[in-house]
């Protein structure tokens, strides 16, 4: 059966995501219902399992990953080595604080809109036309 390893891990993980995904905080249920309801283009999963972490939000397609953390994350030494493999395996990652999804909705959501479709860099002077 499941050994001590990779697969030794899915598991638990894809159960305890499982269990996240049913107890989203309000700040979690507002972001996921905007990444459903606006027409970014692009699919979202909530709590999902990458490698041996789960993250709140993620969009396979473009490798960006959304979380929303409270103030347990602050300055957590295991927030950056699980951020720091997640841009190793080629993920951007934007986090918001609670608060900052409650005073600037339309910010928070403006910033992930423009990551998944940032603008084109404009010509350097001297090139194109």
């Amino acid at each position: 059966m499941g050994g001590v390893g990779e697969g030794g891990l899915k598991r638990p993980l894809t159960y305890n995501a499982r269990k996240l995904r049913n107890n989203l905080t309000e700040v979690e249920k507002y972001i996921w219902q905007e990444l459903r309801l606006h027409n970014l283009d692009v699919k979202f999963r909530r709590q999902a399992v990458i490698g041996r972490y789960i993250v709140d939000f993620v969009c396979f397609e473009r490798k960006l990953i959304v979380e929303i953390d409270g103030g347990q994350h602050a300055d957590s030494q295991k927030d950056k080595v699980r951020e720091q493999w997640l841009s190793d395996q080629g993920f951007q990652i934007l986090r918001f604080w609670n608060s900052e999804v409650l005073e600037n909705r339309e910010g928070v959501l403006q910033k992930i809109y423009e990551c998944l479709h940032p603008l084109p860099n404009p010509p350097r002077e001297g090139e194109g036309s």
